[in-house]
């Protein structure tokens, strides 16, 4: 990817003459990351299988696929935490749409987006090199434990190019332009569909925030009330509470405005808990039931408009 995108214009939008949808399509772009993962494992073939048993050198037992490179090495395991924390920035910073892989952003965040994607894509080719180093040695003692049954062809020369990537891109959703002058009746119709298209996207993503602050504010509401098998309080752990606010401001963040009523309790939420410490929750049973309180009538709200 380039280390830098073009501006994409963005108008306000007059949110007392648009709806959400149309408010979600003027301020969002489209974004799809797409991942090239090297295959730990490769299944035997039916002659390797045959010539595995008829030699026995392995004194592992025998499994229908051959590792290729060893998935529990910790250079491995950072390798596949640093894929998952990528997809977690990305979906954390944006809104569903309906249509497989592709997820909405911010107009105005797609340049802090560009940053970040590639700053973790330096990351990666750093994890890369890592595990590089250890899969030549891991390389070397496979062909000598395995010896003639050893195939070149499975163990690609290096990790280091083309076999571990990722990518990042902006697709348009929209109807070409072309289109409107070519087929104006197919145009339009082509409008219709992705208007609904945002019309869902608006209902998923209010879904997704509605499940989201039910889990969060329930396990917080969970541990400031319930009591372990000796009748102790909960324990108590302050990323609790710092979870509950960075959903907040994820909220503020990337709201479209389309329910007043999830709007009132999101802001609710954050009266309960932003001025309260985790130590202050800890150490103060009157503070500790008032923030339980509050949170377990926004508990009660979320379950009814849940159901």
């Amino acid at each position: 990817m380039t280390d830098a995108i073009d501006p994409i214009e963005t108008r306000t939008p007059d949110h007392r003459t648009t709806t959400p949808a149309e408010r979600l399509r003027a301020t969002t772009a489209a974004s799809r990351l797409r991942f090239t993962w090297f295959r730990a494992r490769k299944t035997l073939t039916p002659e390797q299988r045959a010539a595995a048993e008829a030699f026995g050198t392995d004194e592992r037992p025998l499994a229908a696929a051959k590792a290729l490179v060893d998935t529990k090495h910790a250079a491995y395991r950072s390798l596949t935490a640093l894929r998952t924390e990528i997809t977690g920035y990305w979906r954390r910073w944006s809104l569903p749409f309906p249509e497989p892989g592709v997820r909405l952003i911010k107009r105005e965040s797609l340049g802090d987006f560009d940053v970040m994607m590639n700053h973790f894509k330096d990351r990666l080719e750093v994890a890369v090199r890592d595990l590089d180093a250890y899969y030549a040695g891991q390389k070397r003692a496979a062909a000598e434990r395995i010896g003639s049954r050893y195939d070149r062809a499975d163990h690609p020369e290096t990790l280091v190019v083309g076999l571990f990537e990722f990518a990042w891109e902006f697709p348009s959703v929209e109807p070409p332009a072309y289109l409107a002058a070519l087929h104006p009746s197919l145009h339009e119709r082509e409008q219709a569909r992705v208007r609904d298209r945002f019309e869902e996207a608006v209902r998923l993503a209010e879904r997704a925030f509605l499940d989201e602050l039910a889990r969060r504010v329930g396990h917080l509401v969970e541990r400031l009330t319930g009591t372990d098998a000796d009748g102790r309080p909960k324990v108590f752990h302050g990323n609790a509470v710092y979870r509950l606010e960075g959903f907040c401001g994820r909220y503020r963040d990337l709201n479209v405005r389309s329910n007043p009523d999830l709007d009132e309790l999101v802001e609710e939420v954050g009266r309960a808990v932003r001025t309260v410490t985790a130590q202050a929750l800890r150490d103060d049973d009157q503070v500790r039931r008032r923030v339980a309180t509050r949170l377990g009538l926004v508990q009660s709200s979320l379950e009814r408009m849940r159901s």
